[in-house]
């Protein structure tokens, strides 16, 4: 049942909020005794604005891989894990994709400002191309006061783990890692489901009484199916605490969070359509966009073994 987590990559644009991502993945080397690859992309695109770069492309890239390379000296520093420097040119979600199969990786942390609406469809996401696309897990930091990792300690604390369940085999794969986590941190595991709004509400209205008889029944048969999903063997070493809400899967999941002081936040996500998901959203890219912790999202395509 372990996950073990033996090649950490971080990706940082070096903003100090993607900063973070370095302590985190120290923090999580340093618990897992894994090799911790620190990455920056640099994206061309970006400064072909500049007249310089136009008249001397090769100096002007020449000179931005140097300068990222003395940031990433500076923002490593002595790290007390194994370590290595990644700098690559391209698109960024692109080329940590080739980076994490070239490399062996089994976890991504990345960090994200939550954009959403129109602004999110222009600029575009890398964190939900990561989400959709990797093929290991990948943890996404968006609170900058949410401190998972203490510093200078650099000591990783988990206490509270949420993992979203709607029976799916995607979410299957998250609460495979929220188990691990739990026994590895010794951590509270919360087990949610969420029952979203009907399509037709007033459906039952006629008979009340039934309604909530039946609502009733239903909500005790899925707490029950949430205990089932614990294997016998984790009982002893893990007292999952359950629940059942209703409504909009992330924003009652992100409430959940927040009230109940959750550090982390594991969820499954479905490989649907690109486009589609940068219009409407994923819940897992949504829940991201308003969780008070850091989110661990476990694609359909990471390995079940």
């Amino acid at each position: 049942m372990r996950v073990q987590f033996k090649n950490i990559l971080c990706a940082t644009d070096f903003s100090d909020f993607s900063n973070q991502t370095v302590n985190y993945g120290v923090a999580l080397a340093k618990e897992f005794g894994a090799r911790l690859i620190i990455c920056h992309v640099i994206d061309l695109s970006s400064v072909a604005i500049y007249g310089e770069f136009q008249l001397d492309p090769v100096g002007q890239q020449n000179r931005i891989i140097e300068d990222a390379n003395e940031q990433l000296e500076a923002l490593t520093g002595d790290q007390p894990v194994e370590w290595e420097p990644l700098i690559i040119v391209g698109k960024p979600a692109d080329e940590i994709i080739r980076a994490v199969e070239e490399k062996d990786i089994d976890l991504v942390i990345s960090a994200t400002r939550g954009r959403s609406g129109i602004k999110r469809l222009i600029l575009g996401s890398v964190t939900e191309r990561l989400m959709l696309t990797l093929p290991c897990p990948l943890l996404v930091l968006r609170s900058p006061e949410h401190d998972l990792a203490k510093v200078p300690e650099q000591a990783i604390r988990i206490k509270k783990i949420l993992v979203g369940c709607d029976f799916s085999p995607d979410s299957g794969q998250a609460l495979r890692h929220a188990l691990s986590l739990a026994q590895e941190f010794e951590a509270e595991l919360h087990l949610v489901n969420v029952i979203e709004a009907p399509a037709q509400p007033n459906f039952l209205k006629a008979e009340p009484a039934a309604s909530e008889e039946i609502q009733a029944d239903f909500r005790q048969l899925l707490d029950r199916k949430l205990k089932d999903l614990v294997p016998a063997d984790a009982r002893h070493w893990c007292t999952p605490q359950t629940s059942i809400l209703e409504g909009q899967p992330y924003e009652e999941l992100a409430k959940y969070a927040e009230a109940k002081g959750i550090d982390m936040i594991v969820m499954g996500i479905r490989g649907h359509g690109l486009m589609k998901s940068l219009f409407l959203g994923s819940t897992t890219d949504r829940v991201v966009r308003r969780a008070p912790c850091p989110v661990l999202s476990v694609g359909s395509r990471v390995n079940a073994e």
